[in-house]
């Protein structure tokens, strides 16, 4: 692993590293921020961040301005890139919502597609990664968030490891993709025609099966977003939370797109609830 990048800001330091993963067969990039107090004395919660479609893992941390709250509360952020790269495969780069950028955090079976694993790479074999070499992060006690595409990330990976993560909340996410056209064309090429395998990965589908949470999800939706009607669908998820009392703060947002611009004005609520959560 190799430290490519370093820049202090409220007095902890980014810093994005490159390695390479087995789980993707590609170098892969990744970007942490460590709080002012992170040491191998006092070790930090870790709040991952998962980025929407055509997203690196630097988007999010320049645009989002999430460090200054991370550094107040002392929380570690890692921003892990949103597909494998480089691999050359016909067709990865063709569209903005499928292949390249395009990941959708689950574990492909179809051939073609089959190093398209984001689900175990951010699942399995990041945290080891992070464990094995940062002495100052504790990834035992862990939250995650994310945007978009990575706010169907978030919800669908936290559903289904509730052992692993305290707490998830997510900006405008693709809340029912078996029932949008995003979630239809990346279900239909990664994972084929088996729509139970499709359920697996939406978070609509999956709180029925998984809802003893300890902690509320928070979801802020932009009134203003474009995507909303089509693609995000949080009314969806709002009503299978009711169905099984799943306990769920949603949040419109009056005037709002689906920018960073709306990231960054709420994004201090989103770090103040994990770090309720992380018990800080």
């Amino acid at each position: 692993m190799e430290e490519i990048g370093s820049t202090k800001m409220f007095d902890g330091y980014n810093k994005r590293y490159k390695h390479c993963s087995e789980t993707l067969g590609c170098s892969m990039t990744f970007t942490i921020y460590f709080p002012p107090s992170a040491s191998s004395s006092q070790k930090s919660p870790v709040l991952y961040w998962l980025s929407g479609l055509t997203c690196t893992d630097e988007n999010f941390i320049i645009k989002a301005g999430a460090q200054r709250a991370a550094s107040t509360h002392g929380i570690a952020l890692v921003a892990p890139d949103t597909s494998p790269r480089g691999l050359n495969v016909e067709g990865e780069a063709d569209s903005y919502d499928f292949g390249v950028g395009a990941g959708f955090y689950l574990n492909a079976t179809q051939e073609k597609w089959k190093n398209w694993r984001m689900y175990d790479y951010v699942v399995k074999e990041l945290p080891k990664l992070l464990s094995d070499n940062f002495s100052q992060l504790d990834t035992t006690n862990a939250s995650i968030s994310g945007h978009s595409m990575g706010g169907h990330g978030a919800l669908t990976i936290y559903l289904k490891n509730l052992d692993k993560y305290k707490s998830v909340s997510a900006f405008a996410p693709v809340a029912n993709p078996i029932n949008c056209p995003w979630g239809q064309k990346a279900f239909t090429n990664y994972l084929g025609d088996n729509k139970a395998a499709w359920e697996e990965y939406d978070a609509t589908c999956l709180i029925s099966k998984f809802h003893n949470l300890s902690a509320t999800i928070l979801i802020d939706q932009g009134e203003s977003d474009n995507f909303y009607p089509d693609q995000l669908l949080a009314r969806n998820f709002e009503e299978a939370c009711k169905k099984v009392k799943a306990p769920l703060l949603l949040r419109f947002q009056p005037g709002y797109d689906h920018s960073f611009y709306f990231i960054a004005t709420f994004i201090e609520d989103h770090i103040s609830h994990h770090a309720q959560a992380l018990k800080l």
